[in-house]
């Protein structure tokens, strides 16, 4: 260990990230001592790693951070994720951000303080790489000024911010390419809660959480897409087809647009979701080089026959992974057998049911001969912890029939998962 250059136990002690970890370990020896204090670039204070945080006044806590920090030169990561450990002076995280802010590349920043610090202001115009903000607010973006060169992920959680100052924060990062917006509070100047945001670079967006009535999202270059728990009246997604992952979940819209982005679509999921097919199939129709559909747990309101493999068939000849919830709704099948083609390409088959009866059996007989490539098949199921004679019946027969069947498919795996 002696013979180590001190560069390398710099990485070394940055591999180990927390600030605690970091102090022990740099006490080690003088030779140790040098690398935390010339050649750390990653340091983090977390109150969930070290519970031992939140028993520590914050006036102490502040004293330690900052002694911390101080002893340290170039540092590139900075963590400071303090959700239990009461509130912060201002000055002293202000300090702490003034003396890295020249070399950081990574800042995850989560400090209450009093009052705000602004972030955006301090951290403008460096090097900053990925921007994580959490449990704080942003006011007064000014693109100008406060303008991030190098960014390339920012992420917003429980963030107030204005929809003017999100557009503008947008226009301030001229090379981002990761979005995730995380519950943030969004103030509106008139009756309509309408957010529009544009930017050319971007390729991955998440959202969680947000209640809007018009979401307007524009970029050229976006390939992944994912919105989670969301209520939107409006939601409309401007681009140029280069959009190759869509994934909604558990998410309310009225009107959803997408279709001038799918002509290259390679994965859409989606589940806990109502939409009318009509409209849904008319956006995605053009999607020829689907590998993977997954439809879990969705409500189509307009369609009384339901949807039949034909179509899925025919409209996604590259489809190698299909995963679809059985349902019925008046008697049909929400995902309906009619047609002869088969799904020549699909290797990965996941079936799933809510309530359970004797028709699940027969669909995925059905589905089986459908799919003569298959190689694997993940059956899930939910059952109910006070289950009546009945159920029990239900399940041990399809049980029965599951092991008769597979017995044709001796070159197919089969997976069960229950809940």
């Amino acid at each position: 260990m002696e013979h180590l250059p001190v560069e390398v136990i710099g990485n070394i002690l940055s591999r180990l990230e927390g600030a605690r970890d970091v102090v022990i370990a740099s006490a080690t020896c003088r030779k140790w001592r040098e690398a935390y204090r010339k050649h750390l670039h990653t340091l983090a204070f977390n109150s969930n790693d070290w519970p031992a945080y939140c028993d520590i006044s914050p006036i102490l806590l502040e004293i330690l951070i900052t002694r911390t920090i101080f002893q340290t030169t170039g540092l590139q990561g900075l963590s400071i994720l303090m959700d239990d450990a009461g509130e912060f002076t201002a000055s002293t995280v202000i300090a702490w951000l003034m003396y890295t802010r020249e070399t950081l590349r990574r800042l995850f920043y989560n400090v209450p303080t009093s009052p705000n610090v602004n972030i955006l202001a301090i951290c403008g115009r460096q090097k900053l790489e990925i921007l994580a903000v959490a449990h704080n607010s942003v006011t007064g973006v000014e693109p100008n000024f406060q303008r991030f060169p190098c960014l390339k992920s920012l992420s917003l959680s429980h963030v107030s911010i204005s929809a003017l100052d999100l557009s503008l924060l947008l226009t301030a990062c001229p090379k981002l390419e990761s979005l995730e917006l995380v519950d943030p509070e969004i103030a509106i100047s008139d009756a309509q809660v309408t957010v529009e945001l544009s930017s050319p670079t971007l390729k991955n967006i998440y959202v969680e959480a947000i209640s809007l009535d018009k979401f307007i999202l524009e970029t050229d270059s976006i390939e992944r897409l994912h919105l989670r728990d969301c209520a939107l009246e409006v939601f409309e997604l401007i681009g140029k087809g280069t959009l190759k992952y869509f994934k909604i979940d558990d998410v309310s819209v009225i009107h959803l647009d997408i279709a001038e982005t799918v002509d290259n679509l390679e994965v859409i999921d989606v589940s806990s979701f109502t939409i009318i097919w009509t409209k849904f199939y008319q956006m995605i129709s053009r999607s020829s080089k689907l590998r993977k559909l997954r439809l879990w747990d969705v409500t189509f309101d307009d369609y009384d026959e339901g949807i039949d493999l034909e179509t899925i068939a025919v409209c996604f000849p590259q489809l190698n992974h299909l995963s679809l919830c059985y349902e019925l709704r008046d008697g049909l099948m929400h995902y309906g057998l009619q047609g002869s083609s088969n799904l020549e390409n699909v290797t990965v088959l996941e079936l799933g049911w809510t309530v359970i009866n004797d028709f699940f059996s027969h669909w995925v007989e059905e589905l089986l001969k459908r799919c003569p490539n298959l190689k694997k098949i993940i059956i899930f199921g939910v059952i109910s912890e006070a289950k009546s004679h009945e159920e029990c019946q239900i399940l041990a027969k399809f049980t029965s029939s599951i092991v008769r069947l597979m017995r044709k498919y001796m070159h197919v795996e089969v997976q069960f998962e229950y809940e």
